[in-house]
């Protein structure tokens, strides 16, 4: 058990779920009805969006990157899918567009990193303003959805388990985490991501596809981001240029909350799960003490993030 909490691999993860039982814990003894079944369907619920992300996020710091891209490709698929849902396009087409314009992006920024040698700051950062830019090139207002395909699924509540219901945004998010956690742990292209994230040039002696696998990552991320604004969009009924701004540090926050190392190689897409919903019980016990600014949840956040980047640091050091 030792060696578990000691393990640059698995200890942050083991830390990160002790943390969430705490901090349920403590909320639930300190709000009346903090402590149920619903609170914590209304984590998934509330931050289905941010649990997309963050596996795309997850698969790119796997890798040795990063995307800082993600929010802006988000609020880009929100704003096209409500100005094709208004332009009379069926709900199915468009959502195929919106992810098909999300993973081209993403194949973009994986082929200037790869192709051309641009680092993944920069190139993500370009991909960020860019995506940005034509949000308020297509639509410069927000705009109402009232399509009724996407009226009815932001209604729906699906049940669980006595009254506990969820929206099928949670379950789609749910479903995303599980298939990503199949991909890592038990495929050739998931093995892959893990080496190239703990020595590239050992993963090209050994024959590895390291230049697909380093351009796949980023059409995932991409992927994730254009469903993430989909699920958004379910959840508002509209789509904004303003939307899901810092997103992306929120992913990146939840990925290395998670217990993946910010250097690559090490972590587990259920860690970035964990993380996400770290955040959002950090957020539902702000919201049930009331009287707190919600930029109290930027300050706890980022003194976790100072936490266990040091845990994540003194781990990988110890083992060294």
């Amino acid at each position: 058990m030792v060696d578990l909490i000691t393990s640059p691999k698995h200890g942050p993860v083991i830390v990160t779920a002790v943390l969430f039982i705490v901090l349920f814990g403590v909320g639930g003894g300190l709000y009346e009805g903090f402590f149920s079944a619903q609170v914590l369907a209304n984590l998934l619920v509330d931050n289905a969006f941010l649990l997309v992300l963050a596996v795309g996020m997850t698969f790119v710091i796997l890798s040795g990157g990063i995307d800082l891209s993600v929010g802006a490709v988000m609020a880009l698929s929100t704003v096209i899918a409500a100005r094709l849902l208004q332009a009379g396009v069926g709900p199915a087409v468009t959502i195929v567009a919106v992810l098909a314009v999300a993973s081209v992006l993403g194949l973009l920024v994986g082929g200037m990193i790869q192709h051309f040698g641009v680092q993944p700051f920069i190139a993500t950062l370009a991909a960020m303003f860019l995506a940005r830019g034509l949000c308020y090139v297509i639509a410069p207002q927000s705009i109402s959805i009232d399509d009724p395909f996407f009226t009815t699924v932001a209604s729906l509540q699906i049940p669980v388990w006595a009254d506990v219901t969820v929206s099928p945004g949670a379950v789609i998010a749910v479903l995303v985490v599980l298939a990503a956690f199949l991909v890592l742990r038990a495929t050739r292209f998931g093995r892959t991501v893990y080496a190239l994230g703990g020595a590239e040039s050992s993963s090209l002696l050994m024959g590895l596809a390291v230049n697909r696998t380093k351009i796949a990552v980023y059409v995932i991320s991409g992927f994730c981001s254009g469903l993430a604004g989909i699920l958004f969009s379910f959840y508002t009924l509209s789509g904004y240029s303003l939307t899901a701004i810092g997103a992306e540090l929120d992913a990146i926050a939840a990925v290395v909350i998670g217990g993946t190392l910010l250097t690559g190689g090490y972590g587990f897409v259920l860690g970035s799960a964990l993380g996400v919903l770290v955040l959002g019980t950090i957020q539902t016990i702000i919201t049930f003490q009331g009287t707190l600014s919600s930029w109290w949840t930027r300050i706890f956040i980022g003194a976790l993030l100072l936490v266990f980047i040091v845990l994540q640091k003194l781990l990988t050091t110890r083992r060294t």
